[in-house]
C-alpha cells in the first residue's frame, strides 16, 4: 500500500514529461528559467519542474488589420482596413524578444498602414494599391525581423469614401468625360477644316475640274423634289465663254 503512492507519482511525472508535437509546432525549452533549445516536431522530453516548455505554431497566420481613420496627402478622410498574412520562422525569438507577437505584429500593422497611406493621395491609394502593398509588407517584414516573424503578404482590403466624397469624384468624372468630348469633337472639325481647305486647292489649281463639280451640283439639284430650282452661275465659270466673244 505504501508503495503505490510513490509509485503513482513516478508514473505522472514520467508521463508528465512526454509532449509530443506536430509538424507544425516548435516546442521553445528553459531550463532553470534560461533557453537552451527549440525541439520538435514529434515525441520529445521536458524534465518536470526544471525544464518548461513553450510551444508555438509555425502556420501562416491570417490578421484582420481593423479599419482605420486615414487622412491622406491631399487632406481626404477615408477609412482602410487590411488582412496581413505572416508566420513564425524562429520559434525562440518570437517568445523571448515579444511578450505577445500576435498582439505587437496586429498593433504594428495598423500604425504603418495609417502612417505608409497618410504619405500619398487619395488617387495614388485607389490606383496603385499593389504598390502600397508592396511598401507596407517591406516595412513589416523589417520591424517584425528581431521578432522572429516573417510577413509574407499584405493586401488592402477596402478604401471608404463618404458621401460627400464619392458625390464629388462623380462630378469630377463627369466633367472629365465632357472635357474629353469636346476635345474629340473640337479636332474632328480641325481635320474636316483641313481636308476642305485642301480639297478647294485641288479644286482651284485646274478650272476645268471646278467646272464640273459645279455641273455635278447641278444634276444633284435637279434629281431634288422641288418645284423651284436656283441655278447659281459663278462668273469664273462663263469668263472663258465671254474672253472668246
Amino acid at each position: 500500500m505504501y508503495l503505490i503512492i510513490p509509485v503513482a507519482l513516478v508514473v505522472l511525472l514520467l508521463l508528465s514529461a512526454i509532449r509530443i508535437l506536430n509538424e507544425y509546432e516548435r516546442g521553445v525549452i528553459f531550463t532553470l528559467g534560461r533557453y537552451t533549445a527549440t525541439r520538435g516536431p514529434g515525441l520529445i522530453i521536458v524534465i518536470p519542474i526544471v525544464q518548461q516548455m513553450r510551444k508555438m505554431d509555425l502556420r501562416t497566420i491570417v490578421l484582420d488589420v481593423p479599419t482605420q481613420d486615414v487622412i491622406s496627402r491631399d487632406n481626404v478622410s477615408v477609412k482602410v482596413n487590411a488582412v496581413v498574412y505572416f508566420r513564425i520562422v524562429d520559434p525562440a525569438s518570437a517568445v523571448i524578444q515579444v511578450a505577445n507577437p500576435f498582439e505587437a505584429t496586429s498593433q504594428l500593422a495598423q500604425t504603418t498602414l495609417r502612417s505608409v497611406l497618410g504619405q500619398h493621395e487619395l488617387d495614388e491609394m485607389l490606383s496603385q494599391r499593389d504598390k502600397l502593398n508592396v511598401d507596407i509588407q517591406q516595412i513589416l517584414d523589417h520591424a517584425t525581423d528581431a521578432w522572429g516573424i516573417k510577413v509574407a503578404n499584405v493586401e488592402i482590403k477596402h478604401v471608404d469614401l463618404d458621401e460627400t466624397m464619392i458625390r464629388a469624384m462623380a462630378k469630377q468624372a463627369e466633367a472629365e468625360r465632357t472635357r474629353r468630348a469636346k476635345i474629340i469633337h473640337a479636332e474632328g472639325e480641325k481635320q474636316a477644316a483641313a481636308m476642305l481647305v485642301e480639297a478647294a486647292r485641288a479644286l482651284g489649281a485646274d478650272s476645268r475640274a471646278m467646272q464640273l463639280r459645279y455641273l455635278q451640283t447641278l444634276s444633284d439639284i435637279a434629281n431634288e423634289r422641288t418645284t423651284t430650282l436656283v441655278f447659281p452661275l459663278p462668273l469664273d465659270l462663263i469668263k472663258p465663254l465671254l474672253d472668246r466673244e
